[in-house]
């Protein structure tokens, strides 16, 4: 079979807005990262850097990590997401990587998400670099656009260069602790024993030379088995995201590291329940420097691509692809069996369990979906049916029969993807809800927001018209009128207090009944422990049946006692504690009482 040397597979990682996509975007020459929803990348993407671009970029620099020979014919980076919420499609990304470039906001050091990536690294043993960037926001930086780093470092004051050397052995401290020497890359004396780090700004794009050289030359001086392919062999990939396209239906963005794929090829792929076998009906390519996720232009068609590509799959039956599963190519039905084997040992890991009740997400992507369900999950939020693709009529159906049983799970969380003018229809008449955003984690705060204010509304509706605990002190000096009503200033100890309350004392002898409340001067309808109010009681003389100091419960029927301690849950904490000084009153002072 024919040979060749294909680009090298970079995955871009590290913790979120340390600057990712907007290294790329300098690289490129784009603008994805402001383009992006909430700032944050959430979605996997690919982009291929032609040879001539990196020639261009790192000029004289080049020479020094290639010896004037470039044997590439490009560099395909892969972009993954920083958030927590995106665990998945980093393993993803970088899992599949021959490279790997971790960025570190220098100022920040590691977080969370960059202590992920240094893992998932490690245990696929990818090479990689450092990229420690943000070198501009160090105070006292005199920027040189698109300068190298040697040369720019060169210019700065003693000051700013003590202490970008002092960040950067931050960082070789934090991958010592992790197993790993380091040091900046132009002190590394062996690239396969330490971890260069190479100081960048991707605002500016100082460094960025100094990274392609270096990349380019790992590639080239480490990799000439890994990087040498079957050009004509069958197609080998990964998938990285499937979604809905328009005019297209269901598409696969895939990585395809080995082999040829042509249109019309027959493809297994890892599916939901099983491998699915389908036939291509068109590949589509984003030009070269444009990003597969987000591009600037159209996807050119093509008839074929080989190894190192990323490209877009169109073809039927697809709806089930599981993200992150494998793609083969298939060359005759003798291989189908043996094929499917090696497809379904890889894809049990990146299935999405479904459950009887639960929540309905829908996604524009499968990858999304993967993110939504790892921070439902860690929410303990079960989850009903995930899918691609708008809402539909129906996913109001599935999500009318959860609440029903749960209605604080019988609702749609919809992820940058439209609501069909059916399912808004069903919705209203349903009164089912439907939540929209942009961006993941804002997504799971708007439903946690909803669940509050839900809970507080089926709180409010259950508890309308019982009467509820409440506990006051007649305050010193404030007995605005004795009687006919008796109107006093009161401390609310506990509970609530509302207009037609019954009160008793602590002997638990009925008192009157409170008339009116008003809060500086202006009538309310109800009042909360730590409010200080004034209160006219029905009933009562102040110096005969109440006194000033003295404290008032609100008095409760034995029937409604019942009530509420059937709702608990849904009573404040003082409530609940002014509901047991009331019972503990009544069994003073009526021994045969028998609510508990």
């Amino acid at each position: 079979m024919t040979k060749k040397k294909r680009q090298p597979i970079i995955s871009v990682l590290g913790h979120v807005d340390h600057g990712k996509t907007l290294l790329l975007d300098k690289i490129r020459g784009t603008t994805v990262a402001s383009r992006e929803a909430g700032a944050i990348t959430q979605h996997i993407g690919a982009t291929e850097i032609p040879v001539a671009t990196v020639k261009r970029i790192c000029g004289r620099f080049l020479d020094r990590f290639t010896k004037g020979e470039i044997t590439l014919p490009g560099l395909l980076f892969i972009d993954t997401p920083g958030h927590e919420a995106f665990a998945n499609l980093r393993s993803r990304g970088g899992s599949l990587a021959d490279l790997g470039v971790l960025v570190v906001d220098i100022t920040e050091g590691f977080q969370p998400q960059t202590i992920e990536s240094v893992n998932h690294l490690k245990d696929s043993e990818t090479p990689f670099v450092i990229v420690a960037n943000k070198c501009d926001l160090i105070p006292g930086w005199r920027p040189s656009p698109d300068a190298c780093f040697l040369d720019t470092f060169s210019e700065q004051n003693s000051r700013v260069q003590k202490e970008v050397n002092e960040r950067i052995y931050e960082l070789v401290g934090d991958l010592d602790e992790h197993g790993f020497q380091s040091e900046r890359f132009d002190r590394v004396s062996d690239f396969k024993k330490q971890i260069g780090i190479i100081p960048t700004s991707a605002k500016t794009g100082e460094g960025v030379p100094e990274l392609l050289a270096v990349l380019t030359g790992l590639a080239q001086r480490f990799m000439e088995e890994e990087l040498s392919i079957e050009v004509s062999g069958p197609a080998r990939g990964t998938v990285l995201e499937v979604k809905e396209t328009r005019g297209l239906g269901k598409t696969i963005d895939a990585i395809i590291y080995n082999g040829t794929l042509s249109a019309r090829d027959e493809i297994a792929v890892g599916g939901l329940n099983k491998v699915i076998i389908s036939r291509v009906r068109a590949l589509l390519q984003p030009k070269p420097l444009d990003e597969i996720r987000d591009p600037q232009e159209r996807f050119e068609h093509v008839d074929s691509i080989s190894a190192a590509a990323g490209v877009k799959i169109a073809a039927p039956e697809i709806e089930e692809v599981i993200a992150g599963a494998p793609i083969w190519g298939v060359e005759s039905d003798e291989d189908i069996e043996g094929i499917c084997r090696l497809v379904e040992e890889r894809i049990e890991s990146v299935r999405i369990k479904a459950e009887r009740s639960g929540l309905i997400i829908k996604a524009d992507t499968l990858g999304s979906l993967e993110a939504l369900e790892n921070q439902l999950r860690a929410n303990d939020v079960p989850i009903r049916k995930a899918d691609v693709g708008a809402v539909s009529r129906q996913d109001v159906v599935e999500a009318n029969a959860v609440s029903e049983d749960d209605p604080l799970l019988g609702v749609i969380l919809a992820f940058n993807v439209k609501v069909l003018p059916h399912a808004k229809k069903e919705a209203k008449t349903r009164d089912i809800t439907i939540l929209e955003d942009q961006v993941i984690y804002r997504l799971i705060e708007v439903y946690e927001e909803w669940v509050k204010k839900e809970k507080e509304r089926m709180r409010a509706k259950k508890l309308k018209g019982l009467i509820r605990p409440g506990k006051i002190s007649i305050k010193q000096g404030y007995v605005f009128r004795r009687n006919n009503p008796a109107i006093v200033g009161v401390d609310v100890l506990g509970g609530i207090l509302r207009p037609g309350f019954p009160l008793m004392n602590k002997d638990g002898k009925e008192i009157g009944t409170i008339r009116e409340i008003q809060s500086e001067k202006e009538t309310v309808s109800e009042a909360e422990i730590g409010e200080e109010v004034a209160l006219s009681i029905e009933g009562p003389t102040v110096g005969r049946q109440i006194n000033e100091g003295e404290v008032l419960y609100v008095d409760i029927s034995d029937e409604q006692i019942i009530k509420l301690k059937g709702m608990s849950d849904m009573l404040s904490e003082d409530e609940v504690r002014v509901m047991e000084e009331i019972i503990s009153i009544k069994q003073e002072n009526n021994p045969t009482y028998g609510v508990l």
